[in-house]
């Protein structure tokens, strides 16, 4: 007897790492009563982050398959599907863990039942929720709709409208199922040879439910038996409410149509998830609108109100006429102080989350300076009042403070104002392991560490804990602790006395540097992604840019008197274009931290030699990485101003 496990990776080495340690960590004596051969092989879509080196590495009994191009999802599982030789064949994402016993349930339920061709599990998330996907029913018409439109939130248990995910069905119940999910899809031999291979036309979506339809159309049952379960950590990561999920989940319904409807059914379908994308879309596209506009608009009211106020009562008591501002003052000049002020406000932060209100004051007092600078320069006629200008400036700073205190009161998220505590882990595992994963967690982030034992550990001491210490977080030492327990661990119903906040489950695997969690990954290297965050702000962002617009405009417009004094003219006009255009930047690093830049960190070296040392210069950009200032820029660019 022999199972074949096959995963298809694409750029998750980590997420890989550990689901194929799982994999060979099964036991499938518990069920079998006898020997079993696994094969496993790894089919790798050309990932860049060294997926397939590590699998050579480590896993010298994986057969590794490296393609060179991205061949999608159907067609990587083919090519090992052609090779492997097993009884039972096993789909499986590489971001799961597998209990160690789940392979050998898993067969045993197949001897059980001559009538299953395709077999799924209990799927839950790296913070114990189950997912739905886990059984699925067929996409017909209507069923699809309700998916796409969102009714299907809206009545989760219903036979009707969550007939997608068949929400009628017990999670904690053997079934029949009509549609096996990718991330763990097994299927006997007999059932393969009469159902084929996966359908290549389908690149993502679409193809587990075109094979497992198939699988029923040959006379077998797909069925979920959730007494086995895995821990699939990206489950529903896919931003579901975009148009790259919903146009990528149309064309593979779209092909599945062609493939299974016809005539006035085909057209019917097509209609109503037509009516369900523009559904979705629409909704997604106001929510996003909505979210980007409210604050602005908000602060944009508020402001409005309070100068006009403020003018009239200025009016009444000073010009003991209330009428003594034209309405030109009210619907013009008024907005345009208020939009001057929002603008200085954006610009250095103002509307970011989380929310800071020193960007707020920082860039409305810029602001306010601008307003300021401009009524010197008008005509004495449009010199409304100097005064009225500045206790409009002042309302709308602390009225824009107002509102961003309200929101911190009504506890919006992104608008805390509370100071942030220490953030708090939890170990969990023995002593050896335990002190070595504290030792890896301090290296990776400032936090209060605490270690908790793993024996008698269950799942209201852990809570207890949580909640005592108010942790935000809780790693598992996979060394010390198996999968079905951290998986009993996260996934019972939490205890009467609840979690004070959401805890984010992660796992360290046996003697590894890195941690896994659900949709994150912590390693070593983050170090250095951390070190570069300074360049990767918005506020820092926003600001390169400008100053790349500024500076390339003036430099286009100075360019009858500078081009004399250049070193490389015929690169004068090209690279002041490139950095208009957003193609280049005026000072950029190597290794995609940057636009690729007209010049380098080393370019500030005074007098610098045409040859400078690598080791010099990968000192040099990580150093303007870390600390970068808009200064820098200015002074990289000034020192060579004739050499553009």
């Amino acid at each position: 007897m022999r199972l074949s496990v096959i995963i298809v990776s694409y750029n998750v080495k980590y997420f890989l790492d550990q689901c194929l340690e799982s994999v060979f960590h099964s036991d499938l004596h518990l069920a079998s009563g006898g020997e079993f051969e696994l094969e496993v092989y790894v089919v790798d879509n050309a990932s860049v982050d060294g997926s397939a080196e590590m699998v050579r590495e480590r896993y010298s009994q994986v057969h590794l398959i490296a393609n060179q191009d991205n061949s999608g999802f159907a067609a990587a599982n083919n090519q090992a599907l052609r090779c492997c030789t097993g009884d039972w064949a096993l789909l499986l994402n590489p971001d799961t863990i597998v209990e160690r016993d789940t392979f050998g349930q898993c067969i045993d339920f197949f001897r059980q039942h001559p009538d299953c061709g395709g077999l799924t599990v209990k799927m839950i998330n790296g913070e114990g929720k189950y997912l739905k996907e886990s059984k699925r029913g067929f996409p017909t018409a209507a069923a699809s709709f309700y998916k796409m439109s969102g009714l299907i939130k809206l009545f989760p248990h219903s036979r009707r409208f969550a007939a997608y995910y068949m929400g009628h069905l017990p999670d904690d119940e053997t079934n029949p199922i009509d549609i096996l999910p990718g991330a763990y899809l097994m299927i006997s031999r007999k059932a393969l040879e009469d159902v084929g291979l996966l359908d290549e036309s389908y690149f993502m979506y679409g193809e587990d439910i075109d094979f497992s339809w198939r699988i029923k159309l040959a006379g077998y049952e797909n069925y979920y038996m959730p007494s086995a379960r895995i821990i699939h950590y990206k489950g529903e990561s896919t931003k579901h409410g975009s148009m790259n999920y919903v146009y990528t989940f149309y064309n593979a319904m779209s092909i599945f149509v062609k493939h299974y409807f016809s005539g006035s059914h085909a057209r019917l379908f097509n209609i109503l998830l037509h009516i369900a994308i523009w559904l979705r879309a629409g909704a997604a596209w106001a929510k996003r609108i909505l979210q980007s506009i409210a604050l602005p608009l908000a602060d944009f009211a508020v402001a409005f109100t309070g100068f006009v106020g403020i003018k009239h009562l200025w009016a009444t008591y000073w010009a003991a006429n209330i009428n003594y501002y034209p309405p030109e003052y009210t619907w013009v000049i008024i907005p345009c102080y208020i939009l001057i002020l929002m603008f200085g406000s954006w610009l250095y932060g103002g509307y970011e989350r989380p929310v800071k209100l020193w960007r707020v004051v920082k860039g409305m007092a810029i602001g306010c300076l601008t307003l300021l600078l401009f009524y010197s320069l008008l005509d004495e006629s449009r010199r409304y009042s100097r005064a009225l200008l500045l206790m409009g400036c002042a309302w709308t700073l602390l009225s824009s403070i107002g509102i961003r205190m309200l929101l911190s009161w009504l506890k919006t998220p992104g608008f805390d104002l509370r100071p942030l505590r220490r953030h708090t882990c939890i170990i969990v595992g023995g002593a050896i392991e335990g002190e070595r994963v504290r030792q890896l967690y301090e290296g990776l982030g400032n936090a209060n560490i605490v270690t908790l034992p793993h024996q008698a550990l269950d799942c209201r001491k852990l809570y207890d804990t949580i909640n005592y210490y108010k942790a935000d977080e809780v790693i598992f030492c996979s060394k010390d602790l198996s999968i079905s327990n951290i998986i009993d661990l996260i996934s019972q119903p939490i205890p009467s006395s609840g979690r004070h906040t959401q805890i984010d489950f992660k796992i360290v695997p046996t003697d590894s540097d890195f941690i896994i969690g659900s949709n994150s990954i912590t390693s070593a290297e983050d170090l250095y992604a951390e070190e570069l965050r300074p360049i990767a702000t918005p506020l820092n962002r926003r600001n390169k840019r400008l100053f790349d617009i500024v500076c390339a405009s003036l430099l286009l417009l100075l360019f009858p008197v500078l081009i004399w004094f250049q070193k490389r003219r015929r690169f004068y006009i090209p690279h002041c274009w490139q950095v208009l255009t957003g193609r280049k930047t005026w000072v950029g690093t190597e290794g995609g931290a940057t636009k690729m830049g007209v010049f380098g960190p080393e370019d500030s070296l005074p007098h610098r030699s045409k040859s400078i040392s690598p080791e010099l210069k990968e000192r040099l950009h990580l150093r303007y990485l870390r600390n970068y200032k808009l200064i820098n820029d200015l002074q990289i660019l000034s020192n060579n101003l004739f050499n553009i």
